[in-house]
């Protein structure tokens, strides 16, 4: 069974309709965020060397973040709440990922615990029909919601 090793959440802006989940220390990231993303948007998450971009359903919002670091794969929390869910694969040297949006790095850092590790991700995102919505008219708060599951994996 798994355990939850840590939960933190916190608030950001999301701009331009993405973001992206960046490896800190930016010498193992070939390409930085935003660079060779698909202008046009694509897939809910879509993977690069280094660093993950998720596509948000607002163009400008904030949302708030969640996350949990787990010791092996968590079950998947089985909310008919979530519009969208996909896994990726990370490696981060520093144990650390930067959230990024077209204005530049966050202030919060995700802390996975351990460094030189290759992680699986699962994110959910709900709220994501509103969120569209609701940025056509304003910039919405807490309308979009985000869970990030992460757990080790070998290789």
């Amino acid at each position: 069974m798994a355990d939850r090793l840590g939960r933190q959440e916190f608030p950001f802006l999301i701009e331009f309709s993405h973001f992206s989940l960046q490896e800190s220390a930016e010498e193992h990231v070939p390409e930085p965020y935003p660079d060779g993303r698909d202008p046009a948007g694509g897939s809910f998450l879509t993977t690069r060397v280094g660093r993950i971009d998720v596509e948000s359903a607002g163009h400008t919002h904030t949302t708030t973040l969640v996350y949990e670091v787990w010791d092996s794969q968590p079950p998947a929390e089985e909310s008919s709440d979530w519009d969208e869910r996909q896994e990726a694969r990370i490696v981060s040297q520093s144990g650390e990922l930067t959230v990024w949006t077209v204005g530049g790095a966050g202030p919060d850092c995700i802390l996975l615990g351990r460094r030189d590790t290759a992680w699986r991700v699962r994110v959910s995102s709900a709220g994501r029909d509103e969120a569209k919505w609701q940025a056509q008219q304003g910039v919405p708060t807490d309308v979009e919601r985000y869970l990030m599951q992460f757990w080790p994996v070998e290789g």
